[in-house]
């Protein structure tokens, strides 16, 4: 897939540049999980020299958004269930404060803005890129977080969504051919977020919110409602891959990417949800 690096303008260092090109491209899910990223290869697309690129994949690493072999290549971590677990109760707890503080916070400049991802989500449609709609998905969500005026948080839901981005790549393979079917609508229910939030409608956040089936059907990617006539945020939020979908490959070459665990491969979790 083609990633569309841009080059780094001269208006940011080079080596921030790189990061926060990575580092978004990572958190949309536009690499697979336990995907190698070498340097050599990066560089090349970024057209720079090989040590901004060395220095992003570090600080990438040290945010638990990638793991560094011996030989400094990158690895994207793979998705495991305890891993999703861990992440969806995380989620839940720190954007459902976030949207519980910001909802009643936004203003109608805020609320208009809103409204303008809504319609370029729609614009997309079946036609456009689905990293294109977890971008905006992304933009309307981090547009409520940052209503709550709360730095802290607002940094803990960008790298939780940084450390999702593995499992966004299997749902973005889930859901574009549901989006160019015409069988999801690309803004989720976003449109009735909006509405909810014009009639000033808003609920803290509540354990109901859920899923507490025996099978384990935490839909990860939901992000915490912000108003009572809510149940799911979004398609994007909601949507769940089909169970094949979460088998992951785990024969990863050894020279290239360290297991995930200290025993090593043998010892991983099962990878099926």
């Amino acid at each position: 897939m083609a990633l569309g690096f841009e080059p780094v303008s001269g208006r940011v260092t080079v080596q921030d540049g790189v990061y926060q090109q990575l580092r978004h491209a990572l958190m949309v899910g536009s690499f697979d999980p336990a995907q190698v990223l070498t340097i050599a290869s990066l560089a090349e697309a970024f057209g720079t020299s090989n040590m901004p690129v060395r220095e992003a994949l570090r600080r990438l690493a040290a945010e638990n958004a990638l793991e560094i072999s011996q030989n400094g290549s990158a690895c994207v971590p793979v998705v495991t269930r305890a891993r999703l677990d861990d992440l969806c109760r995380a989620r839940v707890a720190v954007e459902g404060l976030a949207a519980e503080l910001g909802a009643p916070r936004l203003t109608a400049s805020d609320i208009a803005t809103l409204e303008k991802i809504t319609a370029d989500q729609q614009a997309i449609g079946r036609n456009g890129s689905i990293y294109e709609l977890i971008a905006k998905n992304q933009q309307f969500h981090f547009t409520i977080y940052r209503a709550s005026g709360s730095d802290v948080l607002f940094q803990l839901i960008e790298t939780l969504w940084l450390r999702f981005g593995p499992y966004m790549r299997l749902l973005s393979n889930h859901v574009a051919p549901l989006m160019r079917a015409g069988t999801m609508e690309p803004s989720g229910r976003h449109t009735a977020i909006i509405a909810a939030l014009k009639d000033r409608d808003f609920a803290p956040p509540a354990k109901r919110w859920l899923p507490t089936s025996g099978r384990r059907k935490r839909r990860c990617a939901r992000s915490a409602p912000t108003c009572r006539k809510l149940g799911r945020s979004s398609s994007l939020d909601s949507a769940r891959p089909p169970e094949s979908s979460l088998r992951v490959e785990r024969k990863i070459d050894a020279g290239k990417c360290r297991p995930t665990t200290a025993r090593g491969r043998k010892n991983r979790p099962d990878l099926r949800y």
